[in-house]
Formats: structure tokens, C-alpha cells, sequence
């Protein structure tokens, strides 16, 4: 675990047996299928290096959040952020504009060419906020590819290496009109029937081509305790 300006001397964790296993097991399951690319990637956040646990890395991602599910959402995903007044895009708002809009954070890496992420960690009363930079997808200008918020159970003071996010930053909503706190009606109101439903979550998944002829794939995994929008995921990728 590093800061960027010290990646180079890090040599990188190797992959665990557990996520090989999984990889082995998405290829199986979905073959070269054009969802291939989203699966990959969010399973790069599945199972964090353990000698970067102290630096809180973007939480798991339940590798079942995705089986059987069909990309339903014919409108965009995961186009647009806000931390408060701070309006950034997926794909185009670098992670070091986060970083100096908000004057707080640091720019933590983990992991090697496909299984890089770069990540900023803030954390407000019982709010927890990732804004995560894929390796590979994010280019070398780490452009934000996904965003995770969760409320926990206790205050997230006692984790003291993700930097407090002054007030003015909140709250993060996802497309204009997602953030935590909504109950689960509200959130089909505003976005539509999901592409899976659960108990306490539901998933939102979009493919479409956009005009220069590239692949985009997004999607939001939405958590909810009482009925009430507990976690949030958002994310999106652009292939050739």
C-alpha cells in the first residue's frame, strides 16, 4: 500500500488462489459474452490484498451480485456524480480533482496492471465514500470509474485513515437523483423496474453503443436496510 509517487516501488501483491478461482469461474459461466468486460472488472474489488487492509480499500463486491443478470436499462447509467456542489463525470473527472476539490485525501494503489485500483477514501459521522479509479480502465489520469457509499453501523470516525469529508461535500448523489437515504419505492420511481431484484438489494445493469462505436457498460448495486438505501454502487466502462 502506497501513495501514487511511491508506486514504483512497490512490488505488487499477487493474486489470491480465492480470485483466481472466481476469474475461473466467471469465464466459465459467461465465455467471451460482451458482459464479460463488467464482471471482470468488479471483480477486481472482490477480495483486496491483505497487507492493504489497513489502508480500508473499496469494500467487496458480492460476486453473486451479477449472475443471471440481464442488461435491462436501455437509458444511461453512472453518467454524472456530485460530492455536494462538486459535479464531476464517470470517466472523465480525475481522481485528482476529487482530491483538490475537497482538500482532504490521499491517493491510495493496490495491485498490478489488470488488478490496479486507485482509490480516495473519505468518511463523514456514519457515512463511508469511495471514489475509485480502475487501473486499466481509468488510463493513466486515473478518470473515476466508480463510486461506493454505505452508511455503518458505528461512526466512521474510528477509521482514521480515511480523511473527513468536510460537510459541504454531502450529499453524494449518483445521476442527479440517487443517494442513500431513499426508500426503495422512491428509487424504482426514479430510475425505473431493476434488471435484479432482492430482498435488501437490486441491481441496475446497461449496455449500449455510443456514437463513435464503442461499448459502454454501467451499473448500479443498491443496498438497503429497513427500506431505506443503505449502500450504493455505481460504476461504467467504455470498450472497443
Amino acid at each position: 500500500m502506497t501513495d501514487v509517487s511511491d508506486t514504483q516501488k512497490l512490488m505488487p501483491a499477487l493474486s489470491t488462489p480465492r480470485r483466481d478461482l472466481l476469474r475461473r469461474k466467471i469465464y466459465r459461466k459467461f465465455g467471451v459474452d460482451g458482459r464479460k468486460t463488467l464482471f471482470l472488472l468488479l471483480l477486481l474489488f472482490a477480495n483486496p490484498a491483505d497487507d492493504c487492509s489497513a489502508q480500508t480499500p473499496p469494500p467487496p463486491v458480492d460476486e453473486h451480485a451479477f449472475e443471471r443478470v440481464p442488461p435491462t436499462v436501455v437509458k444511461r447509467l453512472a453518467t454524472r456524480f456530485s460530492l455536494g456542489a462538486f459535479a464531476g463525470r464517470f470517466e472523465e473527472t480525475r481522481l485528482g480533482a476529487v482530491r483538490e476539490a475537497v482538500g482532504e485525501g490521499t491517493i491510495r494503489h493496490q495491485g498490478d496492471a489488470g488488478d490496479s485500483i486507485y482509490w480516495l477514501c473519505y468518511r463523514r459521522a456514519q457515512h463511508r465514500l469511495w471514489v475509485v479509479s480502475s487501473g486499466e480502465m481509468g488510463g493513466p489520469d486515473h478518470l473515476v470509474t466508480e463510486i461506493v457509499e454505505e452508511l455503518t453501523e458505528k461512526d466512521a470516525g474510528a477509521s482514521a485513515d480515511c480523511a473527513i469529508i468536510p460537510e459541504k461535500f454531502s450529499p453524494v448523489v449518483l445521476d442527479s437523483k440517487l443517494h442513500l437515504g431513499m426508500s426503495r419505492q422512491e428509487v424504482i420511481t426514479a430510475l425505473g423496474p431493476p434488471s435484479k431484484s432482492e430482498a435488501a438489494q437490486i441491481v441496475y445493469s446497461h449496455e449500449g453503443k455510443l456514437a463513435d462505436g464503442f461499448d459502454e457498460t454501467a451499473w448500479l448495486i443498491l443496498g438497503f436496510g429497513e427500506d431505506k438505501l443503505v449502500s450504493m454502487r455505481g460504476g461504467k466502462t467504455t470498450t472497443n
